[in-house]
C-alpha cells in the first residue's frame, strides 16, 4: 500500500559557507526547529548524512529509479537520530549524532522529515578541510517570519512499508547481541574482500582475532551477511571511524539466514545498517512483532505506556513497568504495539529502546498485519480447540495441528509454516492458539 505524503518546506535545504541548513516538514509544528549549533566532525557528519540519504534513494532488490524519500529526524535531549529505509525496505539506516558530535542544544523534542535534495547531496560530498560546520535543523525564526510565502512543496510516494518496517526492525534488533568489534583498518580490509554489486549470496562472518573471516555456513557466534553489497554504504564514513561492530541473534549450525546490524562508530557519530535476512526480504514483512501484538491487553497497555514515555535517550523498560504497574513483558508488548505506528525504535549500541513522536493509531496493527486479522477471526469463530495435548485449528474444510517448541515458537501443519518454517513469524493458526491460551504439546 502506498500513500501520497505531501512534504512542505519553507525553502530547499542547502549548504552555504559552512552553514548546513536542513529544512523540516511535519512533526510537533508545521516546520519545527530542532537544533542550531556546530558539528564537531564536519566531514564525518557529511558522510553520515549522505549515507542515510543514499539508503533512502536505493532499492537493493531489483534496482529501479531512486525513490528520493526524505529521511526522518528525531531530536531527543542530547542527541539527534536520522533514519531511512531503502526502497525495498530490506536495509534500515540510522545516523546517531551523540553529545560529542555537536556543540549546541536540541531545542525541540519530536520527529519530522528533513529535506535532503540533490544540490545538498552534491554540496555535502564536497565538504572538506577542518572548517567548522554549522548545522540548523529546521528554519530559523527570522526565515519563518520573512518567507512565509516561500513554501517548497513536494509530493512523493511514501510507502506504508516504512511504518511496517519501523514496527518490525525494533523487535528484531532487540533480540540481537554484540558479536564482534574490529578496528577501522581491519574493517576496511574486510569490506574490500566482500563481493561487489548486487550479490544475493548468504555469507556468515566470524571473529578471527582482530579481523573478520567469511564462511559459507553458520557457526556459533557468527553473524549473517546476506547480500554483502548492501554494506557498501558504510564506505563513505569508514575513513572517519574508529571501530566496526556487528550485532546479530544467536546462530547455530543449520541456522537459516538471519538479520544483522553493522555499526561504524567515530566517537561523535554512529552509523548503523540493519540488513534483512535475505536481499529480497523487506523488514516490513518479517512478522517479528505478531506474537507481541496478540495479547488481550496490548492495546490498553500501549495507550498507558505511550503516555509515560519521556525524552530520555533510551527507554527504561523496568522503570516503565513500575510506573505503569504491569510486567516488563507487557511493557515490551506495548512497545511493539506502539511500534506499529513507528513510535518505538531500538538502539543496539545502548541495548535500549527509544521513541519517536508520530501519530498513534491503535487500529494500524490490525490493518498492517493480515495474519493478525485472520487469527482474531479464527478465535471469534471458535476454530481453536483442544485435541489431547495439541491444539487443533479448523479453517474452512482444513484442519491444522499446532505444537509449541521448547523455545516458545510454534510449528503448524499449514502451507504457510511448511513454506517459511517460522522464519517470517507465526502463521495465523499459531497466533490464534496463542490468543486463546490453549495448552499446546511441547515437541522436539
Amino acid at each position: 500500500m502506498t500513500a501520497l505524503q505531501t512534504y512542505r518546506y519553507l525553502q530547499p535545504s542547502a549548504l552555504h559557507a559552512g552553514d548546513l541548513a536542513l529544512q523540516t516538514s511535519g512533526g510537533p509544528a508545521t516546520n519545527p526547529r530542532f537544533f542550531s549549533g556546530f558539528l564537531t566532525t564536519p566531514r564525518a557528519a557529511a558522510a553520515g548524512l549522505l549515507a542515510v540519504a543514499e539508503v533512502a534513494r536505493t532499492r537493493y532488490h531489483q534496482p529501479v529509479s531512486p525513490a528520493s524519500l526524505d529521511p526522518v529526524v528525531t531530536g531527543a535531549r542530547d542527541r539527534m537520530r536520522f533514519e531511512s529505509f531503502s526502497g525495498c525496505c530490506g536495509v534500515y539506516a540510522r545516523l546517531d549524532v551523540v553529545p560529542a558530535g555537536f556543540d549546541g542544544d536540541v531545542v525541540e523534542h519530536g520527529t519530522t522529515n528533513v529535506d535532503v535534495n540533490a544540490p545538498l547531496r552534491e554540496a555535502l560530498a564536497r565538504v572538506g578541510g577542518i572548517d567548522p560546520l554549522h548545522l540548523s535543523v529546521g528554519p530559523d525564526d527570522l526565515t519563518v517570519s520573512t518567507l512565509d510565502g516561500a513554501v517548497v512543496e513536494k509530493k512523493v510516494p511514501l510507502p506504508g512499508r516504512w511504518l511496517r518496517g519501523f514496527a518490525e526492525v525494533h523487535v528484531i534488533a532487540a533480540a540481537m547481541e554484540p558479536r564482534a568489534e574490529v578496528p577501522a583498518a581491519e574493517a576496511a580490509a574486510f569490506l574490500r574482500r566482500l563481493p561487489a554489486g548486487n550479490d544475493r549470496s548468504v555469507l556468515w562472518v566470524v571473529p578471527a582475532g582482530r579481523s573478520l573471516r567469511l564462511t559459507s555456513r553458520p557457526v556459533p557466534g557468527a553473524v549473517c551477511l546476506a547480500g554483502a553489497g548492501r554494506l557498501a554504504t558504510l564506505r563513505g564514513l569508514l575513513r572517519h571511524a574508529r571501530t566496526l561492530r556487528m550485532y546479530g541473534p544467536p546462530a547455530t549450525p543449520g541456522s537459516p539466514a538471519l538479520p544483522s546490524v553493522w555499526e561504524l562508530d567515530t566517537g561523535a557519530l554512529r552509523l548503523s545498517l540493519a540488513l534483512s535476512p535475505e536481499p529480497y526480504r523487506g523488514f516490513s514483512g518479517e512478522g517479528a512483532a505478531l506474537t507481541a501484538l496478540a495479547g488481550d491487553d496490548v492495546v490498553d497497555d500501549a495507550a498507558l505506556v505511550g503516555a509515560l514515555l519521556s525524552w530520555d535517550p533510551t527507554i527504561d523498560v523496568s522503570a516503565l513497568a513500575e510506573s505503569a504497574g504491569i510486567t516488563g513483558d507487557r511493557v515490551r508488548a506495548a512497545l511493539a504495539q506502539l511500534g506499529t505506528a513507528g513510535r518505538v525504535g531500538f538502539d543496539v549500541a545502548e541495548a535500549g529502546y527509544f521513541h519517536r513522536v508520530l501519530p498513534y493509531d491503535a487500529g494500524r496493527a490490525e490493518r498492517d498485519n493480515p495474519r493478525l486479522v485472520g487469527a482474531r477471526a479464527l478465535v471469534e469463530a471458535g476454530a481453536v480447540t483442544l485435541d489431547g495435548e495439541a491444539a487443533t485449528v479448523r479453517h474452512g474444510d482444513e484442519v491444522y495441528r499446532v505444537r509449541r517448541l521448547p523455545d516458545g515458537s510454534h510449528t503448524c501443519s499449514c502451507p504457510w509454516w511448511a513454506r517459511h518454517r517460522g522464519r517470517r513469524g507465526p502463521c495465523k493458526h499459531a497466533l490464534a492458539t496463542t490468543m486463546v491460551g490453549a495448552p499446546v504439546e511441547v515437541g522436539a
